[in-house]
Order: C-alpha cells, then sequence, then structure tokens
C-alpha cells in the first residue's frame, strides 16, 4: 500500500463535511465547527449534557426524554436521586438499571442522599469517595475547571519567565561588549615633548572612550538599567497580583457552585416532600368522600325502609277503619 493513500474521511451528521474520525465527537458525530456553533445543555429531566443541533432552540430535553414524554407523558421525581425523571414508576432509569447491577443505593458522601451505588471497585470512586451520579459529574466539571486554571497560569508564568530571562540574557550581551575604544596601533607615533604642551592622542581617544554614550558602564547606561529592572520587578508584582486574584476567582466561583448545588439539592427534597404531603392530603381527602358517600347510601336505603313501613301501617289503618263504619245488609 502506498504511504501517500488518502486517509478515510466521515461526514458530519449536521453539516455532512468529510472529516477524519477521530475530529468528529463522540455519539453525535458532529465536526469542530457544529460543535462551536452549538451549545452544550443539560437536560431539564434527567440532567445528562447534550448538544443542541438546532440554532435558536430553547428547547433543553434531550431526544431520549422527549420521546418518553410523547410514551408516558411528564415524568415524576425519582425516589432515589431526586431527578424529574420517572417515567415509569417511581425511579428514573439509571437509578432502576443500577439497583438491579449493584443492589440497593447507599448515601452519598457528598449531597448526604441516599441515591449512590457501591459497585465495591476502589477504582470506581470519585478521590476515595463514593458518589452519586450527579455529585460525580458536578465534580469532575470543577476539577477539569480547576485543572485548566492552573494550566492558564502556569502558562503564563512561563511566558513571563521567559522574556524575562531573555532580556536578561541581552542586557548581558551588552555588558560583554567591549566598550567603543579608538584603535592605538593605527595612530601617528607622536614625539615625547608634545606631551608637555597637553595629552598625547592616545589618552584623548582614552578620554573619549570613557566618555562614549555607547559604553555599557556609563552613567546613563547603568541608570536606565536600573529603570527597566524597576520596571520589570513591578510588573512581575502585578502579574503575581492579578495572578492570586483569578485563584481567588476561581475558588469563589467553585464555592457558589457549591453553594448551588446545595440549595438545589436542597429545593429537589422540599419538592418531593411537598409532593407526597399532597398526595397524602389527596388521599386522606378521597378516603373521606368514599367514606360520606357510604353514609349517605346507608341513610337513604333507611329512608325509604322507614317510608315503606309508614306507607303499609296508613294502608291497614284505613282498610281497618272502613271495615267497622260499612252498614249492616
Amino acid at each position: 500500500m502506498s504511504s501517500n493513500k488518502a486517509k478515510a474521511l466521515f461526514a458530519c451528521s449536521r453539516c455532512f463535511a468529510r472529516h477524519p474520525f477521530e475530529e468528529l465527537s463522540p455519539g453525535q458525530q458532529l465536526c469542530k465547527e457544529c460543535r462551536g456553533s452549538f451549545p452544550v445543555v443539560k437536560c431539564t429531566y434527567c440532567r445528562t449534557e447534550f448538544q443542541q443541533t438546532v440554532k435558536g432552540n430553547t428547547c433543553t430535553i434531550c431526544k431520549k426524554c422527549e420521546q418518553n414524554v410523547k410514551a408516558y407523558g411528564k415524568p415524576s421525581a425519582c425516589e432515589y436521586c431526586n431527578t424529574i425523571a420517572a417515567f415509569i414508576g417511581s425511579k428514573c432509569q439509571r437509578c432502576t438499571n443500577s439497583e438491579k447491577r449493584y443492589g440497593p443505593p447507599v448515601t452519598c458522601e457528598q449531597c448526604k442522599q441516599k441515591c449512590a451505588f457501591d459497585r465495591q471497585d476502589e477504582d470506581k470512586k470519585v478521590d476515595g469517595k463514593l458518589l452519586c451520579w450527579l455529585c460525580t459529574l458536578a465534580y469532575k466539571r470543577a476539577l477539569a475547571k480547576t485543572k485548566q486554571s492552573d494550566a492558564d497560569r502556569r502558562a503564563h508564568l512561563k511566558l513571563a519567565h521567559d522574556r524575562a530571562s531573555k532580556h536578561k540574557e541581552q542586557k548581558l550581551k551588552g555588558h560583554n561588549k567591549r566598550p567603543h575604544r579608538v584603535d592605538v596601533t593605527k595612530l601617528p607615533p607622536q614625539p615625547e615633548p608634545a606631551e608637555a604642551n597637553g595629552p598625547t592622542p592616545l589618552k584623548v581617544a582614552r578620554m573619549v572612550g570613557v566618555h562614549d554614550p555607547h559604553d555599557p558602564n556609563s552613567s546613563d547606561h547603568v541608570v536606565a538599567v536600573t529603570q527597566l529592572k524597576e520596571k520589570i520587578a513591578h510588573l512581575q508584582k502585578q502579574l503575581s497580583q492579578k495572578d492570586n486574584q483569578l485563584l481567588t476567582k476561581d475558588r469563589q466561583i467553585t464555592d457558589l457552585k457549591a453553594k448551588n448545588f446545595t440549595s438545589e439539592t436542597e429545593l429537589r427534597n422540599k419538592m418531593k416532600l411537598t409532593e407526597k404531603e399532597h398526595e397524602n392530603k389527596v388521599a386522606t381527602m378521597q378516603s373521606k368522600i368514599s367514606s360520606l358517600l357510604k353514609e349517605v347510601a346507608t341513610l337513604s336505603k333507611s329512608t325509604k325502609r322507614a317510608d315503606r313501613l309508614a306507607a303499609t301501617k296508613n294502608e291497614a289503618s284505613t282498610n281497618s277503619g272502613s271495615g267497622t263504619d260499612s252498614p249492616i245488609p
């Protein structure tokens, strides 16, 4: 086979442009451009992340839940994980499958709900903790964001360090250069008595060399280098302050996400309790209604019997009265 043979290409499921298989997204088989133009959202019911395939679509329900809504109607809250994804019965499909495979649920070490499943495998735990599916996703998202911010910060620090090293090398090269001096070997010889009338050309050349503006040892050059050093130190200080601010913001964002997740869990628990209370009240009212209907039926039956007895007595009394008053033939 020739080394120049064309690599197999696969079509994007959205724009139908052909790309290598590794460049397409798993599952929906979207290319980079389509992935960038369509956002990734969470399903309202099962809370799984999926990529929208229609621009301007405000629906946040995945295809699987959409099919289940058409087939079974709107779901209720799962009695284990509290996600609104129980289409059949009181459990969602994810918890049902996990319960069949791993047994009854146990308490999650993060949200403290009884919605985690012990797989009896230490490698499947998240940082040594037994977490439920929702807490595992939240932890992985926070960990990925932290790693990304740390990588950006290290790259920024490395770039600043490289710039400082490059500037330092250039400064050292400037110091290593010899000052511009006049080549005394090319000067014409001068008689000795001329020194009494003034400095020799060699001394003049040396004096010119001392005051040469290109001399790295001159006072102007030293002042400029000192100012640059102070400016670099000030910029590095500002950079470290910005890095600290970014780290503080990342920690605040992580804390806010954790608080939001906790409040969302509490709201779900409250909603579940409210639904249970409502169901209990409805059941109580229905039982009262049925008992009252039974009482009404009993009373109506007894009233009918009393009416019949009264009518019978009236007829008997009427017949007896008519027999006594009849004339003797």
